[in-house]
Parts: C-alpha cells; sequence; structure tokens
C-alpha cells in the first residue's frame, strides 16, 4: 500500500496525517515538538517514528506539507480609510493564512515607517483609493515605505487605485515589489482573490527558505500553503462538497490555539430582509484571527477579554486566584492541567476564548433612528442561519467538556446583538485533528479529502 503524508510544521508541534487515497481512509496521525531551533527534520523525524509505532511500516507515495512555524506569515496591511481599502487588505490577508500584525489608515508618517521597519514583515500589502478615485494616499505611502532604500527589506504587493499601481512600483525601484488588481476596484466591490494568490506564491518563494523548512524539500513533494489557508480550504470543501458528493452546507469553525484562536465561516450572512448593510459586504469564505486570545501564550489575553469574574463563574474557582493561575499558565505555555483546578480553569479559558472570538468573527445588527423611521442595521456577516459548528485545536478537542465549549460559540439572547450561529446548530468536532492535512489534500484529490473529513469530523448533535 502506497500512502499519502500530510504533514503540518505547527508553531508549537509538527503533526502528520497518514492516508490511504484509494480506500478514502485514515491510516494514523502523530504529532511531535517543532524543532524550528535547530533542524526542524528533527520534529518530523519523531513524528514519523511515532506515526509507524502506532500504525505499522508504509510508504509513502506523496508528501505534502503546510506551514505556520515560527509565527506563520506576518504581514502589514496599509489603506486610505479602516472601513473601505483598509478593511478589504484586511480581508485579503487572513483570508490567505497571513497573520496581520499591523495595520496603517491614511498617509503614512515617518513615526509610522520607522515602526515598520522593526516590525519587518514577511510582506507589506499596499492598498488606497478605487479605482479612478484618489491616488494621493497610496502614492505618499509607496514613497514613504521607498525612503527605507533598496532593496528594501520585504515584498510589496501593490493592490490600490490602478491609476497609481505603475507609479507606486517605479517609485519603489529596487524592491520586490508585486503590482495586483486592487483589492477594491468600487465601492461595494471586493477583489481580494488576486491579491491571496500573489500572497501564497510568496509563501513558498520567501517563508520556506526563511523558516529552514528548505532542509526538508527533497523529502517533501510540495509545500502547498500556510496553514490556516489549509484549514479555510478543508472548510470550503466540506461545506460545498465535489460533483458526485453533497457537503454539509453552511457553516462556521473555531480553532482554538495556545497563542491565538482563528475563526472561519463559510457562508452568505448577507441581511435579511428589512435589514441595512453597514460597511463591506463580507466574503462568503472568511476567515479571521484573535492574536490576543488563546490558551497558554494568550492566557492573559482571555481574562483581560472575559474578566476573572466571567472565568469565575465558568470554572468555579475564586476570583481572586485565577490572575495568578493564568500567570503561570502563560509562563509555562506547555503545562498541561495536572489538577481538578487547573481542568477548570482551561474550560473557563476554552470557552471565553471561543465566546470572544465568534463574537469578534460574526457581524452584529442594532436599531437606528432616521427621517422615515427606525430601521435595523447589520455590520459584519449575520451567521444566525448557521446551523453547524465545527471545533479543531487540540485544547478544545482533547477537552471532555467539548461540547459544552461549542455552547459559547452560539447564539445566546444575553447578547441579542450579536449574529452568531444558531443556538440550535448541530456541533461537530474534529477529533482526529485533520483539517489542516486534509486542505492539502484537497489541491490534488478533493473526494477523497471530503469521505475521509466526512466519516473523521464526527457530528455530536446540539447543544440544546
Amino acid at each position: 500500500m502506497e500512502a499519502i503524508l500530510l504533514i503540518d510544521f505547527g508553531s508549537t508541534n509538527t503533526k502528520v496525517t497518514a492516508v490511504d487515497p484509494a480506500e478514502r481512509k485514515l491510516l494514523g496521525t502523530a504529532a511531535a515538538y517543532t524543532t524550528v531551533e535547530t533542524d526542524i527534520g528533527e520534529g518530523l523525524a519523531e513524528a514519523l517514528e511515532t506515526l509507524r509505532k502506532a500504525a505499522g511500516p508504509m510508504t509513502f507515495a506523496k508528501r505534502f506539507a503546510c506551514s505556520s512555524a515560527a509565527g506563520g506569515l506576518r504581514m502589514i496591511a496599509s489603506g486610505l480609510v479602516p472601513a473601505l481599502t483598509a478593511e478589504a487588505a484586511r480581508l485579503a490577508a487572513l483570508g490567505a493564512g497571513a497573520k496581520i500584525v499591523g495595520r496603517y489608515f491614511y498617509e503614512l508618517t515617518e513615526e509610522d515607517v520607522a515602526e515598520i521597519e522593526g516590525i519587518r514583515p514577511d510582506i507589506f500589502l499596499l492598498t488606497g483609493g478605487v479605482d479612478g478615485g484618489n491616488k494621493a494616499c497610496v502614492l505618499h505611502n509607496a514613497r514613504m515605505l521607498a525612503s527605507l532604500g533598496a532593496p528594501g527589506p520585504f515584498p510589496v504587493l501593490i493592490a490600490g487605485n490602478r491609476s497609481a499601481s505603475a507609479e507606486c512600483a517605479k517609485t519603489l525601484t529596487g524592491w520586490n515589489t508585486i503590482r495586483c488588481p486592487n483589492v477594491l476596484p468600487k465601492l461595494g466591490t471586493l477583489n481580494i482573490e488576486p491579491v491571496q494568490t500573489e500572497i501564497r506564491r510568496l509563501f513558498l518563494e520567501r517563508i520556506i527558505q526563511a523558516r529552514g523548512l528548505s532542509r526538508e524539500q527533497e523529502l517533501i513533494s510540495g509545500i502547498l500553503m500556510p496553514t490556516p489557508a489549509a484549514v479555510k480550504r478543508a472548510l470550503e470543501l466540506l461545506s460545498s462538497g465535489v460533483d458526485g458528493e453533497a457537503g454539509l452546507g453552511e457553516l462556521a469553525a473555531v480553532d482554538l490555539g495556545g497563542a491565538t484562536t482563528d475563526v472561519y465561516s463559510v457562508a452568505t450572512g448577507m441581511p435579511g430582509t428589512d435589514v441595512i448593510l453597514k460597511g463591506l459586504p463580507e466574503p462568503f469564505s472568511k476567515r479571521t484571527v484573535e492574536g490576543d486570545i488563546g490558551m497558554r501564550y494568550s492566557a492573559a489575553g482571555v481574562l483581560e477579554a472575559a474578566g476573572a469574574e466571567k472565568l469565575a463563574v465558568l470554572s468555579g474557582l475564586a476570583a481572586a486566584d485565577i490572575p495568578g493561575m493564568v500567570d503561570r499558565l502563560a509562563a509555562n505555555p506547555g503545562a498541561l492541567p495536572a489538577a481538578a483546578e487547573e481542568t477548570r480553569l482551561d474550560f473557563a479559558l476554552a470557552a471565553a476564548a471561543v465566546e470572544t472570538a465568534m463574537e469578534r468573527h460574526a457581524g452584529t445588527i442594532e436599531e437606528a433612528y432616521t427621517p422615515i423611521g427606525p430601521v435595523f442595521v447589520q455590520t459584519g456577516k449575520d451567521l444566525s442561519s448557521v446551523e453547524r459548528l465545527i471545533l479543531t485545536g487540540g485544547a478544545v478537542i482533547h477537552n471532555p467538556g467539548a461540547k459544552k465549549i461549542a455552547r459559547h460559540a452560539l447564539f445566546n439572547t444575553t447578547k441579542p446583538a450579536s449574529l452568531k450561529p444558531s443556538a440550535q446548530a448541530a456541533i461537530f468536532i474534529d477529533e482526529s485533528y485533520i483539517l489542516a492535512a486534509m486542505g492539502l489534500l484537497a489541491e490534488t484529490l478533493p473526494g477523497a479529502a471530503l469521505s475521509i473529513m466526512k466519516k473523521e469530523i464526527n457530528n455530536h448533535g446540539t447543544c440544546e
């Protein structure tokens, strides 16, 4: 039997998944610490040894990999105004699997440029103005970046007003610049797919080398995409299906990690009757990442967002004890709960993280008063009709209270303005932790990937 090996070089762990594409079945999974500080191949070898001990020897016909090692793909985006081109840039970057480490609006200042130089992103996304509209802002920002000197310290994707694109590239002569169609060609119209394609290409060309993954290239058939993009691809496939096999339909998903929490929705999310949409229409397939919300490195962010009193209610612990316990978790990110109190705190952190992240991802609705009377105004995506929620991430899929954690991602009458998924949504848990692997497999064998996901990602019923 010739299997396919799917590898996820994560920031903390390297995860390996073996599948039999002919039989469309999962053969086994394993993980080991990602040894990015020395030789990333050491962690991969350890994970493979664990896999062989569990599943037996096997020959791999192909090996594919994704990566978020060493922090993933770090991007800065700039745009003209926060609610329009800058927001379009953010949606493009997050949807491609990037992590936004800075956003700038209007014209860059000298202080902004100094800050950008200090951050040293992997990619800079330069946007601004609709086609035929404002050119001054994006041209000014290109000149400010050029002041750092050539060759630039990072590649620049130019995706603003098409009338200024060529001049921006000329201003940045000597830099690695890539011109793309405008992410916001006209008001109310997003065009983010071309930018996402270039982000992925730059990932392959630049990030693999920078993260030391090139040492494994001779063993890998292809390093295809950033890990979040692989997860997003898997969810899109699980939602839509393939010819001859239906998907699940519209869905939302939460990937709870130690440092960040990613939320995905594959759903229309448009307003219902008599509701006005405010801001940009959002993409059918959307990803957001909460860099301050996580189970270990970012546990303090959960405490700040939820408050000690809420965590006390969720855990049954004394509110006064929680800050100290959270500090200890952040200082020891590899720690697993050893005592009952730590298990209860882990549950509370997970529930609060899932709730906070989904509330930030989902849209909101509010009543506004106009000269013609009251109207309802929606900002963001309406997920209230989404009836499938998928949970993944080690902190939640190994938690015996995972279904109770899921409840916090769903609509709650205490916060009626938040358009989170339906309270009657079916809960699916990625117990084998295979979503990223299936996103990789979907690039060449989508039918096999879909069949395996439908077998392995289990429906645990509703929370009610």
